[in-house]
């Protein structure tokens, strides 16, 4: 009788710690050059969409890029790392959490090569935001993977 009441303590100490878990916060890890001016931009916005992010201020993303694997043909200006996946460029939020969640076969990362105009960070007041694909890569060839117009899905 009294291991019954334990183990259904213990459930129902585990019932309300899964929420806990499922709320805690992403922890996406950036590299930027201290003296760019829109790296710094983009670190609001996975704030806003709830990341938690660690902001590391070096002299070269180079070799930090290196380590995470990102492919030199789709470069912009800062990388990142979030459960193990890479980031390059100014990754719209909604993008980063799709691939946490379907977490696709053969992705590495995501990138958006150079700085479209209106992705988040790259908001210009006045401007017309660009179109543009967020690119998986990993495994084979890079692909699509969203596709946004500014910051929002196209």
């Amino acid at each position: 009788m009294i291991l019954g009441r334990r183990l259904l303590a213990a459930g129902g100490l585990a019932m309300l710690a899964a929420p806990a878990r499922a709320q805690a916060r992403s922890l996406v890890q950036v590299w930027r050059d201290p003296n760019c001016g829109c790296c710094h931009l983009w670190i609001p916005h996975l704030q806003a969409a709830g990341f938690e992010v660690q902001d590391n201020q070096v002299r070269s993303v180079n070799a930090w890029r290196r380590t995470l694997g990102i492919p030199s043909d789709l470069l912009s200006c800062h990388a990142a790392r979030v459960e193990g996946f890479a980031l390059e460029g100014h990754v719209p939020p909604l993008a980063i959490r799709r691939l946490l969640a379907e977490r696709p076969a053969g992705v590495r990362g995501l990138a958006v090569p150079g700085m479209p105009i209106g992705s988040p960070g790259m908001e210009v007041p006045g401007a017309e935001p660009d179109t543009y694909d967020v690119i998986a890569f990993g495994a084979g060839p890079h692909r699509p993977f969203m596709r946004f117009r500014g910051g929002e899905p196209a």
